[in-house]
């Protein structure tokens, strides 16, 4: 499995043994998004596009979202249709090219598991090649991301029909998921109710423990900081951990969202889980809150984050995560039950972490939430 994937080694395709992905760009995964309330603002010119409406279309009334959440919901003019897009790229945040392009691929897909769709027409891919790599890296590294964008679409039953590659100071990887589909197939993200209780399917920690493992190789300030409470080989754990969560697909959630009557979820990203929880109460049609209990963390990355100061805000719910899991709203006596089933399909374990109460469509983390210390096995499970 990939769980036993080796640690990626440049001097095996003949690259200089100090060749790192990550020093060819200034920003790194979903921590190159434009920060939440710059890019309302910036959008504005887009026009008053509201969240979620309804369309008169073919005889039907149909459900239409705009931009604001995960993916677009476009009613067509044919008979009980809609077309889902979504889009995403960024910045490599992990040393392994394959590795980097299968977290490429789920990320963009991630948005239409979010609403449920478990199907994806066609992808396209988006490729920044660095102007800065040599013509033996460029021809080293980019077949390999291609090759883990490309698993990764296989393994979510689609395929790459297109897209588009320039030269960039950076490189960048991401991509287009399109899919037309029945009413019945999405889950609009808007019918939380009090009472509701919250679930998260990957933990937390992605760029702590990405960010941590750079200091430990370049053994800098910040490396001899954190190394009073994490061991080497607990940074290398974390690391491969967080390589091999960003890299699994949402889909048997999005699937397990109709088995349990989900009322609607998103995915947790470059704004971290109270940002996109945020986002996801705001879109609500009921007007309710959602509070947060648990914060499970990939293990050691809380006490890595307390050791920095407040420099990632992993407990305040503000740290960027790249491909991380679906944040959905379930009612009561589902939530336990979607928990053990995504369990025993999968393998893996999603946590309840918070409760949907009366209120006015914000979100919030308790003084003191209770840190999951979340451990990897050596099967790849969680």
């Amino acid at each position: 499995t990939m769980a036993l994937r080796p640690k990626f080694d440049p001097q095996s395709h003949n690259l200089d043994k100090k060749f790192r992905l990550t020093k060819y760009t200034g920003l790194h995964g979903g921590g190159c998004k434009v920060p939440n309330d710059v890019l309302v603002k910036l959008l504005q010119e887009l026009g008053a596009n509201p969240y979620h409406d309804e369309q008169y279309m073919g005889g039907m009334i149909m459900p239409r979202l705009g931009i604001g959440l995960d993916c677009c919901v476009i009613p067509l003019r044919f008979g009980g249709l809609s077309l889902l897009q979504t889009t995403d790229f960024f910045y490599p945040l992990i040393d392994d090219p394959y590795m980097m392009g299968k977290i490429a691929c789920a990320n963009v897909l991630s948005d239409l598991y979010a609403i449920g769709v478990t199907e994806c027409d066609n992808m396209l891919m988006l490729l920044g090649v660095s102007s800065k790599f040599t013509e033996k890296e460029r021809d080293t590294v980019i077949p390999l991301m291609i090759h883990g964008f490309k698993d990764s679409a296989e393994e979510a039953g689609t395929s790459i029909n297109g897209g588009q590659t320039v030269l960039n100071p950076w490189c960048l990887i991401g991509g287009v998921a399109t899919t037309v589909c029945q009413q019945n197939e999405f889950i609009m993200p808007d019918n939380a109710v009090p009472g509701d209780v919250l679930v998260l399917t990957k933990p937390l920690g992605t760029q702590v423990a990405c960010n941590s493992h750079q200091w430990l190789e370049q053994r800098n300030d910040k490396w001899n900081r954190i190394k009073l409470v994490v061991s080497e080989d607990e940074v290398e754990k974390a690391y491969h951990d967080a390589m091999f969560n960003m890299a699994r697909l949402n889909r048997t959630a999005a699937q397990l969202m109709h088995t349990f009557n989900s009322h609607g979820a998103t995915d947790v990203t470059g704004f971290g889980i109270l940002g996109h929880a945020a986002n996801l109460a705001k879109q609500q049609r009921s007007e309710v809150n959602f509070v947060i209990h648990n914060l499970p963390c990939i293990a050691k990355m809380a006490a890595i984050a307390k050791a920095c100061g407040n420099m990632f805000g992993l407990l305040q719910g503000t740290s960027a995560e790249t491909s991380g899991g679906l944040l959905i709203c379930l009612p009561r006596e589902q939530a336990a039950k979607f928990c053990a089933e995504i369990k025993k399909v999968e393998g893996n374990q999603a946590w309840i972490i918070g409760i949907v109460e009366a209120g006015n469509r914000t979100a919030r983390i308790i003084e003191k939430p209770r840190v999951i210390e979340v451990q990897t096995l050596e099967d790849g499970t969680v």
